[in-house]
């Protein structure tokens, strides 16, 4: 007799906010073509944003950056900082090298996606923050570091209190390596690279990997160029 399969994990929960009607709709269509996926829904403004989140509790969030009111980075902030198990967030632009883009990665969101993105780059985007386990385009974030963080660096107390390996985590991190990916460089077990990388957002203040990594570039722990 045959064990029973587990049953499929439920589809990541996503609300699409832009104030475009159609842009709304095309990310709609292209999420709930995905098994795994499902748009539960949607915002104009960045005030609807923040009170369809409150009420809908989704996993993640595409945010326009710019919107009517305020804008996708003063949405970012508000939805972070007022819900107790917030949901990842990745902010939609027209531009990559944006001061904007910047800003909300350093408010909090987990990462960006250009509006002309193909549709396959969509959905990798909302799976690789919903599983939490890597940096969402690292060389677009490197970009953005070395472009905007110049000028921010005030060696902050938590790089000295970090250890040699937390320090080689963080480094593998800001390339946009896995858990385990990082563990078979290391050579060590996924479940201590785990703890290290937990080590890491605690020292750094960070909510997730994309804070941490900008943490790092602001700090000059690494160079835009490494």
């Amino acid at each position: 007799m045959t064990a029973a399969s587990p049953p499929p994990a439920p589809p990541v929960r996503v609300v699409v906010a832009d104030d475009e009607r159609m842009v709304r709709t095309a990310l709609r269509v292209i999420i709930d073509a995905e098994d795994d996926l499902t748009v539960v829904g949607e915002a104009a403004s960045d005030a609807e944003a923040v009170a369809v989140v409150r009420e809908l509790r989704p996993d993640v969030v595409l945010m326009d950056v710019r919107m009517p009111e305020t804008d996708g980075i003063r949405a970012t902030e508000q939805i972070l900082r007022n819900l107790a198990d917030p949901p990842r967030i990745v902010v939609v632009t027209t531009f990559e090298n944006d001061a904007y883009v910047y800003e909300a990665l350093r408010a909090g969101a987990s990462g960006f996606l250009l509006k002309r993105a193909e549709a396959d780059a969509l959905v990798q985007a909302v799976r690789v923050v919903a599983r939490s386990d890597s940096l969402l385009f690292p060389a677009a974030v490197r970009a953005l570091a070395g472009r905007y963080a110049a000028g921010r660096r005030a060696a902050p107390a938590w790089v000295a209190r970090l250890t040699a390996r937390e320090d080689e985590v963080l480094r593998q991190m800001a390339r946009g390596l896995t858990n385990a990916e990082i563990a078979r460089r290391m050579g060590v077990g996924p479940a201590t690279v785990k703890t290290h990388v937990a080590s890491v957002l605690a020292k750094t203040g960070a909510r997730d990997r994309t804070q941490a990594v900008i943490a790092a570039y602001e700090a000059g722990l690494i160079e835009s160029g490494s």
